[in-house]
């Protein structure tokens, strides 16, 4: 101000009336512009505040009733977050603040599942260690969830990649291994119990979880077992466990994928082929908990889709057990079957081509078909091959099986519709009853044999149980008796049992990779032992190259002096990157401790996760793994609760509109959308950003990409360039992303939040359009002027509201409270811009500090600013949460239309 008047002197001019009016003015618009909504001032300063006084921190000892919120375990990807990533976050951020304000002690953390196959290829890309990649990209995921005004408790972070985090995913492994899965007691033991088991009574009377082909031994034999004899044995029956597996091996990436990590026969990342093999690996007898993960579904507020997934996953099916000799061999294979009532319609068998059978009983004559059909079949991935139903393949072995009952003999076939990782890797064939057998025969011109009294099997398969049946003992018999009679035939011939299958396979639990957690293992004389649990962590050493060694070794094979304290060699496999993430929850609960990965009195206080949030596609990956531990550890008196997660909510996801440009083919010249038709044109994602109402800035478009600078335009008769729009994933790849930091600095943190709230339903699909968020940010412009008048001074006053204002407050107050409860977000912040409109002309204290801390879990920085202005010292960050008073929305007055001869004539 003082340089204004110097200014006028300067040049002559008095201090005159018209230079007073001209400085009051400057500093009313000074004053102003601090006082209007300034989101950056108000976002920084409040997140500053929370930061230095630790406002969302857990608190220790604490009597207050507790509530754990938590978010999936977010992989720190160099690509940073796009606005579709904080929906979920959002989401339970405003659960987690309205907890606190309900008077909740509330845990919500925050960490990074940091081990990872990206971080690992830029290492092989440029040398650079995986740890500094990881680094730097967890740097940015925390800057840009720092300015969304989340409130986790950063004291609790945890890194997988952390020796003091890892230590502990070791020592679980280490407890997996040292436990078998006792089904007599329906919980895991410690393998001592085993041992004394085999000592005083071999295993015929021991009801375990085992491998399949685990031979009975008397007590006698147990003791005259060698060391490796035993051990070998032991390994049939260990949670955790070496063995050779079917893997899907990407030699591109020089590592095995899990299912979920490919796409039509490719790796997703990189894009490279896949294919069968086998391999020694360590799995994970999760098979052992397959009942346990069903029956525990009916105890937790899962959304169903969920809870199917995960059943049809694990896939318990009732039936029977056979088993088939190879004609002319002491050669035998088991097949597992829902329909032993179709046991006398058998016309073929099929194995899978990986079926370790299939060449020891293919004839020569055969052996070169089957030999190309098997490689064939490596290229393909197990879901591609479950997924691709209408295609017909097969080869015939030349072999033949003998019918258990009649003693025909049955022809062999593979097939890649059958899976050795599924069920036995063998199947009974009967095309009368089965949709897919009944195509086979059809292709490969098999008989076709009926089993039921009058069906009609000219044209297709009768799939349905009704009828009579009309072979042999079963003869006149309805499904129900069939059934029942030919278990009972094959247990008596010894050749076949009654029982339950599932689906679910044992989880492969080695990665070929480096950046990974180092298995607590060593050999001796090729047998695996643990380390001691005083020398964890074992920590990842340091080599010089992130790819497999020059003899197929993985990457830990260039690591110098891997070996234990006495010299033997280390595990060189490296866990899966849903090792730590099956575990992480519970570290939260006591982050620091450093002799026990959470102590008891955490563990008792903090129990499970009351609301874990996160996306569907981890429905049959994470959240069966994670189940699966907790479990363990519940059975081994770890943990106090039997499931992790009370409550699941998968939330939608925010698509992005995609922009096209469209080439005319052979050229570099693209032409705009409503010419697109009178040429051959290939169309191309373009950035978002270089895009306004779907109108192309050509020569941004130009500058873009070096192969577009010579690109020639062939637009509309207006002279603009229209693209072409779809809405589809948001994906660095679809040039689609829209930055949360760009929102942020546009329209405010407390703006994204609302916005990506009032988008829909959380749980649902929805696209972003950032036109939209204007009306967002002005309604927050207009509530904050509530509280301010036009030259920015606190307008609010100790007047008493009128009952329609208190109706307002009331109203609003039941129904943000309803929604939060019920998690429609969207429907709440419709409710608040509803008020606002209502009460734009109300300045009164005792409807503005409820409202203020009403939108404080969706909007906090405003409503710390608000509270703070309106004179509280503390945070508004626990104070209690407002109660809807029913008085208020009693209506005094009603109005009725009058109506004569069928016509409005008015209202009274």
């Amino acid at each position: 101000m003082a340089k204004v008047i110097h200014i006028f002197y300067y040049f002559g001019l008095k201090k005159s009336s018209y230079l007073c009016k001209f400085a009051n003015y400057y500093h009313r618009k000074i004053k102003n512009i601090n006082m209007e909504y300034n989101h950056r001032q108000i976002e920084q300063k409040w997140q500053k505040y929370w930061a230095e006084n630790k406002t969302y921190a857990a608190e220790e000892n604490s009597t207050l009733p507790k509530y754990y919120v938590l978010d999936m375990f977010p992989y720190p990807s160099g690509a940073g977050l796009h606005v579709g990533h904080p929906l979920g976050y959002i989401a339970s951020d405003i659960y987690a603040r309205y907890r606190r304000h309900c008077g909740y002690n509330v845990l919500h953390p925050m960490g990074y599942d940091a081990f990872g196959l990206p971080a690992e290829q830029y290492a092989i890309q440029t040398g650079q260690h995986p740890a500094i990649t990881t680094e730097n990209n967890i740097a940015r995921y925390r800057s840009q969830l720092d300015k969304i005004g989340l409130s986790f408790d950063w004291g609790r972070e945890v890194r997988t990649c952390q020796s003091d985090y890892y230590r502990w995913t070791q020592w679980i492994f280490i407890q997996l291994y040292n436990s078998y899965y006792d089904n007599a007691k329906n919980k895991a033991c410690h393998i001592s119990e085993l041992v004394s088991a085999f000592e005083k009574n071999g295993n015929e009377t021991v009801k375990a979880a085992c491998d399949d082909d685990t031979p009975y031994f008397s007590a006698a034999q147990w003791n005259a077992f060698s060391g490796k004899e035993k051990e070998d044995v032991l390994a049939k029956y260990r949670l955790t466990y070496l063995s050779e597996t079917e893997v899907n091996w990407c030699p591109g990436l020089g590592t095995v994928l899990a299912n979920d990590e490919i796409k039509d026969g490719l790796s997703e990342r990189g894009g490279f082929p896949v294919e069968r093999k086998k391999m020694l690996q360590w799995s994970m007898r999760i098979t052992a908990y397959a009942q346990r993960l069903i029956d525990g579904l009916d105890t937790i507020d899962w959304a169903d889709s969920i809870k199917e997934s995960q059943r049809y996953w694990i896939g318990r099916s009732e039936g029977a057990s056979v088993w088939f000799t190879v004609d002319g061999t002491d050669k035998k294979f088991e097949i597992f079957t829902t329909r032993p009532d179709t046991i006398f319609g058998i016309t073929f068998m099929t194995l899978a081509p990986e079926h370790p059978l299939v060449m020891e009983i293919t004839t020569p004559e055969q052996k070169k078909e089957v030999e190309e059909y098997i490689h064939a079949t490596a290229m393909r991935s197990e879901r591609e091959r479950m997924a691709d139903i209408g295609r017909i393949s097969g080869a015939f072995t030349g072999a033949y099986a003998l019918h258990p009952f009649t003693g025909d003999k049955i022809p062999v076939y593979i097939g890649d519709y059958v899976l050795a990782g599924y069920g036995t890797g063998a199947v009974m064939a009967v095309p009368a009853g089965d949709t897919r057998d009944y195509a086979f025969a059809k292709h490969f011109n098999i008989p076709i044999k009926p089993i039921l009294e009058g069906k009609d099997i000219s044209k297709e398969a009768y799939t349905a149980k009704d009828g009579t049946y009309i072979h042999d003992f079963i003869a006149g018999a309805d499904y129900a008796t069939a059934v029942g009679r030919v278990i009972d035939k094959l247990e008596q011939m010894r050749c076949g049992r009654g029982k339950i299958q599932y689906r679910l396979r044992d989880a492969v639990f080695s990665r070929q990779r480096y950046w990974g957690e180092p298995f607590p293992v060593y050999y001796k004389d090729g047998m695996p032992y643990m380390l001691d649990e005083k020398e964890l962590p074992v920590l990842l050493p340091e080599v010089d190259k992130y790819l497999p060694t020059e003899t197929g070794e993985p990457p830990l094979g260039h690591a110098k002096n891997w070996v234990s304290k006495d010299g033997y060699p280390m595990e060189l496999n490296t866990m899966p990157g849903w090792a730590g993430s099956s575990w992480y929850f519970l570290r939260y609960m006591d982050p620091h401790n450093t002799s026990e990965f959470a102590s008891e009195k955490a563990l008792e206080y903090w129990r499970d996760v009351d609301l874990y949030i996160g996306g569907s596609e981890h429905a049959t990956g994470h959240l069966l793994y994670s189940r699966f531990w907790h479990k363990f550890l519940h059975d081994m008196g770890y943990v106090p609760t039997e499931e992790p997660f009370k409550k699941l909510i998968n939330q939608g996801m925010i698509l992005g509109t995609s922009a096209f440009v469209y080439r005319v083919n052979g050229t570099n010249t693209f032409v705009s959308a409503g010419k697109k038709d009178q040429y051959q044109t290939t169309a191309l994602h373009a950035d978002v950003s270089l895009v306004q109402n779907n109108v192309l800035d050509t020569e941004g478009f130009k500058k873009w990409r070096p192969e577009y600078a010579t690109a020639e335009f062939i637009l509309e008769d207006d002279g603009r360039y229209l693209c072409g729009s779809e809405v589809e994933k948001m994906s660095k790849s679809k040039f689609n992303v829209v930055n949360p930091d760009d929102i942020v600095e546009s329209y405010g943190a407390d703006t994204l939040r609302l916005y990506e709230m009032f988008l829909g339903p959380l749980e649902q699909s929805k696209p972003w359009k950032t036109e939209g968020i204007n009306g967002v940010s002005g309604f927050l412009k207009k509530m904050w002027r509530m509280y301010f008048d036009k030259d920015g001074n606190m307008c609010v006053t100790d007047e008493t509201p009128t009952k329609e204002e208190m109706k307002t407050l009331h109203r609003t107050i039941k129904k943000v409270t309803e929604d939060i409860e019920h998690f429609s977000y969207n429907t709440s912040v419709s409710a608040f811009m509803i008020a606002v409109n209502e009460l734009k002309d109300c300045h009164k204290r005792a409807v503005l500090e409820p409202l203020a801390v009403l939108i404080s879990p969706f909007a906090p920085h405003i409503a710390e600013e608000l509270w703070s202005q309106l004179g509280h010292q503390c945070s508004v960050a626990r104070v209690s949460y407002p109660t809807f008073d029913d008085k208020y929305l009693i209506e005094t007055t009603f109005e009725y239309p009058v109506m004569v001869r069928g016509k409005l004539r008015f209202k009274a």
